[in-house]
């Protein structure tokens, strides 16, 4: 890691990452610190990149996104161009909620999300078959999410 952080930057981290709404004051009081310490570090950690956002987490589950599929794919061209293309490709796909590029016996795994197995099925025909320099996949469908949360210090 780039910067070092004392334990109250990891205070103030996992404050946040547990609840990013939290007023400064209430966040202040839990560190140990008074509001204008906490937010100067809170700025900080912003400025220096540590804090990459905020947002509101959605839940898959009352969107009926409720099928998860993870999907190796095979390339047919793995020069920076075509992986390039590809990862373009990628992101504009609205239910590919992670793809990452893998060092083993294929080139992506992606994690895909769903309505059904129907609905699975024509984002694979449609859409991930499609992009560019794909030349096979294979499919794992999760039964059951055991452990599926946020990166959060510990």
């Amino acid at each position: 890691m780039d910067h070092a952080l004392d334990a109250v930057d990891r205070k103030i981290l996992a404050e946040l990452t547990q609840n990013a709404r939290i007023p400064v004051a209430e966040l202040a009081r839990k560190v140990g610190l008074s509001k204008t310490p906490v937010a100067l570090r809170i700025r900080h950690l912003e400025e220096i990149g540590l804090i990459t956002g905020y947002r509101a987490i959605l839940s898959p589950m009352k969107l009926g996104l409720t099928n998860v599929t993870y999907l190796e794919v095979r390339m047919n061209d793995t020069r920076e161009a075509a992986l390039q293309q590809f990862n373009t490709a990628a992101r504009a796909i609205p239910e590919v909620e992670e793809c990452y590029m893998i060092a083993g016996g294929f080139d992506y795994l992606l994690k895909i999300r769903s309505r059904d197995m129907g609905h699975f099925r024509r984002i694979l025909a449609e859409k991930i078959s499609t992009l560019p320099h794909v030349n096979s996949t294979s499919s794992h469908v999760s039964m059951e999410a055991v452990v599926e949360q946020n990166f959060h210090l510990s």
